[in-house]
C-alpha cells in the first residue's frame, strides 16, 4: 500500500496526531492519501503557534534570506534525483487525472516562476525594494512607511490547477505572515510536498506556515481557523466564495478569486499560410496545458477574417493540432457530470445550423465554428473549444461586455501597430492580462491576478509620520 500523508503542523507533536483516509479520491487499491485529524485544542494550538513564534522568527528575517530559502526548496522541487520530485510526480497525475507527460512539463513551468529572480521582481512589482518588508523605508512627501503582514493569512485553495497553492503561500511568507493552507481533495500533494521541504530546509520558514485539510461541512473547525485569521485569501466558484464570505468574522480581510473566463484573438496578420499553422498549434497548446480548467485558460478564440487562411480553416488547424497532442497528453477522463455536460454542449451545438462541430465525442476535443460573431460564455472545458469568425478584432467590446465580471486573459496575435490600442479597449471591457498566445496558462511571475497586486493587498501599509521623526528629534540627549 502507497501512502501518502498530506499536511503540515508546526508546533504539534507528530506522535499526538491522528490520521485518516482523504474522502473523494479513488485512486485504485494500491494507493491511499491520509490527512491529519486534529482536536479543537490541537488546531488552536496551531494557529497560535503560526500567529506566535512562527511568524515572529519569520519577521525577524530578511526578505533577502526568504527568497533564498524558498529557492533552495524549489531548486529541490526541480532536481529530478530527489525524494521530493519523484513524490510529486508519483502523486500528482494520479489524484488530478493529468497524464504524467503533462504534469511533468507543467511542474516544472510552474517551479521555476518561483526561482530567486523572480522572486525579486516579485518583490520589486509591489514595493520597488525588500526596505518595506524588512523596516521603515523613507517616503517622497516625508515621513516613513512599512509593510506589515497578517499575523495569520489562511488560504482556501481549490484543486483544478496543480500549483496553484504555492502562488499564495509564497506570497504570504514574502510578506511575513504567518500562513495556514487548506488544501482541496482535488490537488492536496504539491502545497504539503513544498511545505515538508522548506521545513528541512529551512526551519523558520517551515514554522511558519501550515497545510491540513478539513470538510467543507466541518463549521467548528472553520469557525476557530476564521476566528484566528487577520485576512483569508480564497480560490473557488463564486457560489462557495459567497458562501465563505458570508462565514468571516467583521474586520477579517476577505481576498477572493473566483470564476473567470479568457479568450483569444487572432489578428487576420497572423494566419497568412506560413503563419497560420503556428498560431494553430499556439491555440492548441493554450487549451492542453492545464486541461482548460485555469482561469487564465481560453475556452474561445476570435479569428478575424480577411487573411489567406480563412476563420473556418483556421478551426480545422485548431482540430488537427488538438488530434495530434492528445497522442501525446491525452485527457483525462471527464467524470459523469462532466461527460454529460460535454453531450448536451456537442448535442446543442450539432443542431445549430450556424455551427460547424469538429471532432467526434470518442476524440477527446471538440472544435465548435460559428460563422457569425457572438458573445463570450463558458463551455464544458475538457478540451471544448469555440472559434468565433470576427469582422475585425476592433468589434470585440461588444461581444464581451455581458462578461464584464468574469474576465481575465485575452491571448493576442496582431500586429505591433494594433498591439496596444486593442489591449487598451479590452482593458475598458475588464480584462485584466493581455498576453501571447501560446502563453495563456503561463502567467510571469508577480502578475497581477485579477488586476489586483499580488502582495500589497496582504500587508497593512504603516505610516511613521513626519511629525514624529520632528519630534523625536527634540528629545535626543544632545538636544538642550
Amino acid at each position: 500500500m502507497n501512502t501518502l500523508q498530506i499536511g503540515h503542523l508546526p508546533g504539534i507533536d507528530p506522535a499526538s496526531v491522528q490520521w485518516q483516509d482523504l474522502p473523494g479520491l479513488d485512486l485504485g487499491p494500491d494507493h491511499r492519501l491520509q490527512v491529519p485529524a486534529l482536536t479543537p485544542a490541537q488546531l488552536q494550538a496551531l494557529c497560535e503557534h503560526l500567529r506566535g513564534p512562527g511568524r515572529q522568527a519569520l519577521r525577524a528575517l530578511p526578505v533577502r534570506e526568504i527568497i533564498d530559502a524558498i529557492d533552495a526548496a524549489i531548486h529541490v522541487l526541480l532536481d529530478t534525483g530527489s525524494q521530493a520530485h519523484q513524490t510529486l510526480l508519483h502523486w500528482l497525475p494520479r489524484v488530478t487525472g493529468f497524464s504524467a507527460e503533462m504534469v511533468r512539463i507543467n511542474l516544472n513551468a510552474t517551479l521555476r516562476t518561483y526561482r530567486a529572480p523572480q522572486l525579486q521582481r516579485f518583490v520589486a512589482e509591489d514595493f520597488g525594494s525588500t526596505d518595506l518588508l524588512d523596516g521603515f523605508a523613507p517616503r517622497v512627501t516625508g515621513g516613513l512607511t512599512h509593510a506589515e503582514g497578517a499575523a495569520l493569512l489562511t488560504h482556501v485553495w481549490a484543486g483544478n490547477v496543480p500549483g496553484l497553492p504555492l502562488w499564495s503561500l509564497i506570497s504570504g511568507l514574502l510578506v511575513k505572515a504567518g500562513n495556514l493552507g487548506k488544501v482541496s481533495a482535488g490537488e492536496p500533494v504539491l502545497a504539503s510536498v513544498f511545505a515538508r521541504t522548506l521545513a528541512r530546509l529551512s526551519p523558520v520558514l517551515g514554522n511558519a506556515c501550515a497545510v491540513l485539510w478539513w470538510d467543507r461541512q466541518d463549521e467548528a473547525t472553520a469557525r476557530t481557523v476564521w476566528a484566528a485569521s487577520e485576512a483569508v485569501i480564497a480560490f473557488g466558484g463564486d457560489e462557495a466564495l459567497a458562501g465563505l464570505q458570508r462565514q468571516m468574522p467583521p474586520g477579517v480581510r476577505f481576498l477572493p478569486h473566483g470564476h473567470k473566463i479568457s479568450f483569444g484573438a487572432i489578428g487576420r496578420e497572423a494566419l497568412s499560410a506560413t503563419r497560420a499553422p503556428r498560431m494553430a498549434r499556439l491555440a492548441a497548446e493554450d487549451v492542453v496545458r492545464h486541461e482548460q480548467q485555469g482561469c487564465y485558460s481560453p475556452q474561445v478564440f476570435y479569428v478575424e477574417r480577411g487573411a489567406q487562411t480563412t476563420p473556418l480553416e483556421f478551426a480545422e488547424r485548431l482540430a488537427a493540432e488538438l488530434q495530434q497532442l492528445a497522442t501525446r497528453f491525452p485527457r483525462p477522463p471527464p467524470g459523469l457530470a462532466e461527460a454529460a455536460q460535454i453531450a448536451q454542449w456537442r448535442s446543442r451545438l450539432e443542431w445549430s445550423p450556424e455551427v460547424t462541430l469538429i471532432g467526434q465525442p470518442e476524440h477527446g476535443w471538440s472544435v465548435a465554428f460559428h460563422a457569425q460573431p457572438l458573445a463570450l460564455g463558458p463551455g464544458p472545458l475538457h478540451r471544448c473549444v469555440q472559434v468565433v469568425a470576427i469582422d475585425a478584432l476592433e468589434a470585440l467590446p461588444q461581444w464581451l461586455a455581458p462578461r464584464r465580471r468574469h474576465l481575465q486573459t485575452a491571448g493576442l496575435a496582431v500586429a505591433p501597430e494594433r498591439l496596444q490600442p486593442l489591449a487598451l479597449r479590452l482593458a475598458e471591457c475588464g480584462v485584466t492580462r493581455v498576453c501571447a498566445l501560446g502563453h495563456m496558462p503561463l502567467p510571469a511571475p508577480g502578475w497581477h491576478n485579477d488586476g489586483r497586486p499580488s502582495l500589497l493587498d496582504l500587508v497593512n501599509l504603516v505610516d511613521l509620520e513626519a511629525s514624529t521623526e520632528a519630534l523625536s528629534e527634540g528629545l535626543a540627549g544632545y538636544e538642550v
